[in-house]
């Protein structure tokens, strides 16, 4: 014990702890918004809250709402009532929509040297990507799908999973990636996979459980899935269907909020997000790829690579997006 041979009057020991406590309420607290999966056990968020912590003599405080669309239906909702310094979560197709709501200021970090991706903003930075893909169990499908078209037309009778893109970032983006490929047949598209979709769930989590138990053959997540099976259990079952017309590409970004208390501690913190640790950070946990040129784990060369990347302009998006999105549920709820 700290006082165990140390005797002091009463006052002094008040005054003491007093200015302990004091010390510690100095401290700022920078507010982060993110989504459920990075504060979880599993996730990057703790590791990554420690480690900044740990340099920046301050409060880390990471405030989950879900995913990236309800980061930011938060952010509008709230407006200069928020708590939130940065926001941690949205990516490339929604970024155009937070410009509009004028809810982010510009980061002012230099671009990399060792970027590994084609992509930066003034507003965002990004700091993991990956591609959206439609993930099986080998020991069910012998035979899976090589394209868009033939998980569409679904002659084997699949059964598939995928996530709501009123609510889920993943669900947007394979919203995005139905229209990439099949552009006005779109409606045709939906109608088709809508014959075989078991459940479209609110989030990620949902779907992928739900496929876990056997409640699906195909869910929609990331071509990098399988290596989370791959690093955490040695399951090798689990495979992304490659199809020819490429993937869908999504970038993850962080920004600062208009709103923020603390610009220079929040700049500080999205620089931290680029360094080599927390990049390894995202790649382990996150299972995305890694923004800035940084050793993979060994399970990210026993996948499929991605050859072809698809991705419409954040502006495009910006556009259509409400229209697309009435035009699915308007087919699928037929």
């Amino acid at each position: 014990m700290f006082f165990k041979n140390v005797l002091l009057p009463f006052g002094l020991f008040i005054l003491f702890m007093n200015n302990n406590v004091n010390a510690i309420d100095e401290r700022p607290t920078l507010t982060v918004y993110s989504y459920n999966s990075f504060i979880s056990e599993w996730g990057p968020g703790q590791e990554i809250k420690k480690g900044f912590e740990a340099q920046c003599d301050c409060q880390l405080d990471i405030v989950t709402l879900g995913d990236g669309v309800s980061i930011l239906n938060r952010i509008r909702l709230e407006g200069d009532k928020t708590n939130a310094d940065v926001i941690l979560g949205l990516d490339n197709n929604l970024l155009e929509q937070a410009k509009k709501a004028n809810i982010i200021v510009p980061h002012q970090i230099s671009k990399p040297d060792n970027l590994n991706i084609d992509w930066w903003d003034s507003d965002f930075i990004p700091y993991d990507f990956g591609y959206f893909a439609f993930i099986y169990d080998q020991q069910k499908i012998s035979n899976p799908p090589h394209s868009m078209h033939e998980l569409v037309d679904n002659k084997e009778n699949w059964r598939i999973i995928y996530q709501d893109p009123r609510t889920s970032t993943p669900g947007l983006g394979f919203l995005f990636w139905v229209k990439n490929i099949y552009g006005d047949d779109a409606v045709s598209a939906w109608q088709k996979i809508a014959k075989n979709t078991v459940t479209v769930t609110k989030g990620w989590s949902e779907s992928y459980g739900l496929f876990l138990k056997g409640e699906a053959d195909f869910v929609l997540s990331y071509s990098t899935s399988p290596v989370a099976h791959i690093m955490n259990n040695n399951e090798h079952r689990y495979a992304a269907a490659i199809f020819d017309e490429g993937h869908y590409r999504q970038v993850e970004v962080a920004g600062i909020t208009k709103y923020n208390h603390h610009p220079e501690l929040a700049r500080a913190f999205l620089q931290y997000l680029l360094t080599p640790d927390v990049q390894r950070q995202f790649a382990e946990k996150n299972i995305m790829y890694s923004i800035v040129n940084t050793e993979l784990p060994e399970a990210f060369g026993q996948i499929k690579p991605i050859n072809k990347a698809l991705e419409f302009d954040a502006k495009q998006v910006e556009s259509q997006q409400k229209a697309w999105v009435r035009e699915w549920k308007s087919t699928v709820s037929k």
